[in-house]
């Protein structure tokens, strides 16, 4: 296609392939952008489908498969509060446990790769605080410091890989900041 000179309008000056052409990219575009908007307000549907796909995404990039290939090894093994009820404040610690549901054992040196804490219990998903991985104190055991700065409903996101390839976990906890 001839790159028209300033102020020569497209197709004038061209053929009636290079209008064609001119008139098919537009269409393209416009197509395109269509579908980008509404795969944003498909993604925008709840906050639980932004991180379904934020952990898939994750999974894929990282280590090049999805928790489909895995889904039956995982089925076993859950994330566990240790204490529902965290204080309010900043510096609060929060410990969860990785357990086998059958066996109640605990797993260790799983690989902690998504955390999110927010207020969605209390239907204020977007009020979100800050998570920290604090080093294992014991085998199975992980504790998380975090700013809880208002009382109520908390809920924590993990994602976590399983040692020995036993694929992906992800839960959601659901905990109570109180204040004293």
């Amino acid at each position: 296609m001839r790159t028209p000179r300033k102020g020569q309008a497209i197709g004038v000056a061209g053929n009636v392939g290079d209008l064609h052409m001119f008139n098919l990219r537009r269409g393209w575009v416009a197509f395109l952008a269509a579908g980008l908007v509404a795969a944003g307000a498909q993604a925008n549907a709840t906050v639980r489908a932004y991180e379904v796909q934020l952990v898939e995404q994750v999974r894929s990039a990282f280590f090049g498969f999805t928790a489909q290939a895995r889904v039956g090894d995982t089925d076993d093994y859950e994330f566990q509060l240790v204490e529902r009820q965290v204080k309010q404040g900043g510096g609060a610690t929060v410990t969860v446990r990785l357990v086998n549901k059958r066996t109640g054992k605990t797993l260790p040196d799983a690989v902690v790769f998504m955390n999110r804490l927010d207020m969605a219990p209390d239907g204020m998903a977007d009020m979100t605080a800050p998570v920290h991985l604090l080093p294992d104190t014991l085998p199975g055991y992980y504790r998380f410091e975090t700013d809880l700065f208002m009382a109520g409903g908390w809920a924590l996101t993990l994602a976590a890989k399983l040692p020995d390839d036993k694929g992906f976990i992800q839960n959601r906890l659901h905990l109570e900041a109180v204040s004293e």
